[in-house]
């Protein structure tokens, strides 16, 4: 049987409301990180948690999706080189869309905040509290979002790329508004 020529519909909002789940918790992250502690500051922390979880759900559920939907072929017109780095890309991308809410449920554990999904589903903790683990946990966090923030930065550069200057399908095959130029 041979691969679809675009993504499934369910694979297609999955990717776009991961990715804009993705861009907003980033945002609120890097500000909240910022803010002096006060109430305010601990609701956008909990709101940020609750992103997180919801981010780490609907990416297990991709990675379910994907394992049971045959995404589309390559181009033909692709080097080979690239469909690696593709693969290669993709791969990292799934690992680190799941590391990075992870380390983060493993930071506020291990911080002694326990996360209450929408403030009324208690999370377990994975962690017992430990001030140590919870601040080389937070670096941890930190850097896995810079690396998943620099990864996604490459992701769309090489599909506007495929788009702009190899002139084929790779962006039409998940942006279906859109034609091949």
């Amino acid at each position: 049987m041979s691969p679809p020529a675009t993504y499934t519909h369910t694979a297609i909002v999955l990717h776009w409301l991961v990715a804009l789940a993705l861009v907003a918790t980033f945002g609120v992250g890097l500000y909240m990180s910022g803010l002096a502690l006060s109430p305010a500051k601990l609701k956008i922390y909990s709101w940020h948690k609750w992103a997180g979880v919801t981010i780490f759900a609907l990416v297990l559920f991709r990675l379910v999706w994907r394992a049971t939907h045959r995404p589309p072929a390559q181009p033909v017109s692709m080097p080979a080189w690239q469909h690696r780095a593709a693969e290669f890309a993709h791969y990292l991308l799934y690992a680190l869309m799941v590391t990075v809410p992870l380390s983060g449920w493993l930071m506020s554990s291990a911080k002694g905040f326990q996360t209450v999904y929408f403030g009324v589903l208690p999370l377990p903790d994975l962690l017992a509290k430990n001030k140590e683990l919870g601040d080389a946990l937070t670096l941890v966090h930190k850097w896995l979002n810079f690396t998943l923030a620099g990864l996604v930065v490459v992701h769309v550069g090489a599909a506007f790329k495929h788009h702009f200057f190899d002139r084929d399908n790779v962006l039409a095959r998940m942006l279906p508004l859109i034609r091949k130029p």
